[in-house]
């Protein structure tokens, strides 16, 4: 089993299910995307992220 820590945006409350036990909203990872140096979407993630700034 793979457990890694969720949070609910609805309610703020951390959790491990995919559902929020409180509101039942569902829940998102906290945890940053793995890094890789060979990412080969890099590109296109920071020229996204300027667009939108």
């Amino acid at each position: 089993m793979h457990f890694q820590l969720r949070k609910c945006l609805e309610c703020k409350i951390y959790t491990l299910k995919s559902t929020c036990p409180k509101c039942n909203e569902k829940t998102n990872s906290v945890h940053p995307a793995k890094f890789s140096p060979d990412d080969k979407y890099l590109k296109y993630r920071i020229l996204e992220k300027n667009d939108s700034s």
